[in-house]
């Protein structure tokens, strides 16, 4: 990522450092080193974000490695205020030095965390940020997504991301500031929920003011008192009545409007902080057997994107690269992705809110039952709802897929008790979205009927799920990948049923030799097939 794309779309600040670029980097398979020190012998440079097991990182490594360290120097005088450290993930195990003092610990190789390191920093400017991760190549009892076991990548899943793979950066803030903002639109009374929280040494007399734009038109010009250092207010747009009228302000993949957003904090008449974000005006339900965007039954086409570069795996190239990747899948017809098995780059989603591509958010797998697998799933997948709750694109949560972590949902209790408490958490913690317990079949409680079937047989496809009488007999005659699709007493109950994974069919250009290395659930015949 170029040092002047922000990480953190959804919270900008005006100053701040990229960390990304030349680390000293070392692996430490035998888990030998303890603490960062000056005899360490740093055998490698390696070019952050990008993981080691990449090309763009510089070293390229594939191998089985279970632990590495990074070190690189950086410039900054301490303020009077606090200086904050952010990743934006490190898969998988990672604690943070800064000039030898331990900063920060953080578990999920996914979500975001960040340090005040303002204690650490020495007087003359000159700083030493050490990280040290462990990442078990072998665990399968932690959240992996795609990324394989097997030292050279089989089947379905892909080389592995070890350490560092998303941005780092510092800011530097007063001693009171804002941590984090929430936004939730609420379309039926045309308002905009914003929910502030601060953090620091001050608690009294805290004000907010927040101002929303669309375009150059002040919409809101809002000031809130804070109490407990948090502010949760409704935002009252004007609501013009007429659909042609409200329209402009709707936010849908045919027209993302986006609305501007700056929040300033004041203490008895100073600024303290000042960031800017965006929201948007839209809904998303599920009426009866329809989904519903804008209070409109929506027809969504999606694709499967499981967020890889050859080059650079899940970290991608440059933010340019997810750009296009949202313009490409706009312009083959699609109104939306199913982000699967990776908790994308937020840069991602910012584009997917400003370019307009609906997005289904699911969590990686892990491939290993226990209740330290669920543990740290559920740590990890709670994060991820925290960070990406207020993007407009995201239009439903995914907590399964395809009974991966879970094998034994139809025989086994507690298999089931953990899909059935994901979904229940998930719909707790984001009350606005529709979620799906477990994608693909033996569903439990889920708002949306997810079905994987990969039949090579368009016509057989196009029968199967064209006419509501020969789809219910998906639930008792046929089973697409030999899976029952609801588990016993969860009967299908009106939900949507969507088709969310199929095709899957290989075709290698000028090569249609069944014996080819191209990988697919079945194989084009021809080049007109």
């Amino acid at each position: 990522m170029s040092q002047f794309e922000y990480p953190r779309p959804q919270l900008v600040r005006k100053h701040w450092m990229s960390l990304n670029g030349k680390w000293k980097f070392m692996y430490d398979d035998e888990r030998r080193c303890k603490m960062p020190d000056g005899a360490t012998a740093w055998t490698h440079e390696i070019n952050v974000p990008f993981a080691p097991e990449t090309a763009k990182s510089g070293i390229g490594d594939n191998g089985f490695h279970r632990a590495c360290w990074y070190e690189r120097e950086f410039t900054i005088l301490p303020s009077e205020g606090h200086t904050l450290l952010h990743f934006g993930a490190v898969d998988y195990r990672a604690r943070v030095w800064v000039n030898q003092h331990l900063v920060a610990e953080h578990e999920g190789g996914h979500t975001p965390f960040w340090a005040d390191i303002s204690a650490a920093l020495n007087g003359d400017g000159r700083q030493l940020v050490t990280v040290y991760v462990e990442d078990d190549p072998h665990d399968l009892a932690k959240p992996r997504g795609k990324q394989d076991w097997l030292l050279e990548p089989h089947s379905i899943w892909y080389p592995r991301t070890t350490g560092i793979w998303q941005s780092v950066w510092l800011e530097q803030v007063a001693s009171t500031y804002i941590a984090s903002l929430r936004w939730t639109p609420i379309f039926e009374t045309y308002e905009i929920g914003c929910e502030i929280f601060a953090t620091g040494d001050i608690e009294e007399d805290l004000f907010v003011e927040v101002k929303i734009w669309h375009g150059d038109a002040l919409l809101a010009d809002d000031h809130y008192k804070l109490v407990g250092l948090e502010a949760n207010r409704k935002i009252a747009l004007s609501d013009p009545g007429i659909d042609d009228s409200r329209n402009e302000l709707l936010w849908s993949p045919e027209r993302p409007t986006l609305l501007d957003a700056e929040v300033t904090l004041h203490h008895r008449g100073r600024v303290l902080d000042t960031v800017t974000s965006y929201t948007a005006l839209r809904s998303v339900a599920i009426n009866r057997d329809r989904f519903m965007l804008n209070g409109r039954a929506y027809s969504l086409r999606l694709v499967l994107d499981q967020g890889y570069w050859p080059e650079s795996l899940m970290t991608a190239p440059s933010d340019e690269a997810l750009r296009r990747d949202v313009e490409l899948a706009k312009l083959m017809g699609f109104n939306g992705v199913r982000k699967h098995q990776k908790i994308e780059d937020p840069r991602y989603l910012y584009w997917a809110d400003k370019l307009g591509l609906l997005v289904w958010e699911e969590m990686p797998s892990a491939y290993r039952f226990s209740p330290k697998a669920i543990t740290r799933m559920i740590r990890e997948w709670t994060e991820a709802i925290d960070r990406d709750y207020s993007h407009p694109c995201l239009i439903v949560w995914v907590a399964f897929n395809e009974s991966w972590g879970v094998p034994n949902l139809t025989l086994t209790q507690a298999h089931r008790n953990a899909v059935e408490a994901l979904y229940h958490l998930t719909r707790t913690l984001d009350a606005t979205r529709p979620v799906i317990g477990n994608d693909g079949w033996e569903a439990s409680a889920t708002d949306i009927l997810g079905i994987h079937d990969y039949d090579c047989d368009a016509e057989k496809l196009q029968a199967r799920y064209a006419v509501s009488d020969e789809v219910r007999t998906l639930f008792d005659q046929r089973r697409p990948g030999g899976r029952i699709l609801t588990l016993d007493g969860f009967p299908h109950r009106g939900q949507p049923i969507v088709l969310t994974e199929f095709g899957g069919i290989a075709f290698d250009k000028g090569n249609v030799d069944v014996k080819s290395k191209t990988w697919g659930y079945s194989r084009a015949q021809s080049e007109e097939s």
